[in-house]
């Protein structure tokens, strides 16, 4: 759902709210005094808060069931390891010979990579059966060089939704990085 019908919704009730509010308090509208707050109306608007907060998670939990249906949903994300061998620059992803994401990354990023973090580079609908995806990692390799290599990974997609992990770690027998796409259904 658009962001702005979603800013629509939440402007209907909360002027909503407050013609029930007026209604129920009479016809007299005079402000109230600074002295005796309206503890009533307080609470009515928390709770009315609360309730937009809760239908703005669902409408997002529904906007992504409806964009992305589990039987066509792929999602990848990338992974590091010690990063002694490659300083991750960015990343491209190719779904079936197509461009769908391209990120680039700060040094606060890779870093939260060393310490373990994974992140979402993509979502997004495949069709039924073989697709093919293809990351290209740009960084400083070795004795701090450019360095660019890619990583393929086939799979069959069915009606279960696909994960896709590419990590990038060090082989300390080859004195290079090593990226490896695994995916699971």
């Amino acid at each position: 759902m658009p962001r702005t019908t979603l800013i629509w919704i939440a402007l209907l009730v909360l002027s909503l709210t407050g013609t029930v509010a007026r209604a129920q308090t009479g016809v007299d509208r005079s402000p109230t005094p600074p002295e005796q707050p309206s503890v009533s109306f307080d609470v009515q608007m928390e709770d009315i808060k609360r309730s937009l907060v809760e239908l703005k998670r669902d409408l997002v939990v529904l906007e992504e069931d409806l964009l992305f249906p589990a039987s066509s949903q792929v999602a990848v994300f990338v992974a590091m390891d010690l990063g002694e061998f490659f300083a991750l620059d960015a990343v491209t992803l190719k779904l079936n010979g197509k461009e769908v994401s391209h990120y680039l990354y700060t040094d606060k990023q890779v870093d939260a990579l060393y310490r373990g973090g994974v992140q979402r580079l993509y979502v997004g609908n495949v069709r039924q059966g073989n697709n093919r995806l293809t990351a290209f990692f740009t960084g400083r390799g070795p004795s701090g060089r450019d360095y660019r290599r890619a990583t393929t990974v086939e799979f069959e997609k069915t009606f279960e939704p696909i994960f896709v992990e590419l990590k990038i770690t060090d082989s300390t027998a080859k004195y290079q990085p090593e990226f490896v796409a695994t995916v699971s259904p």
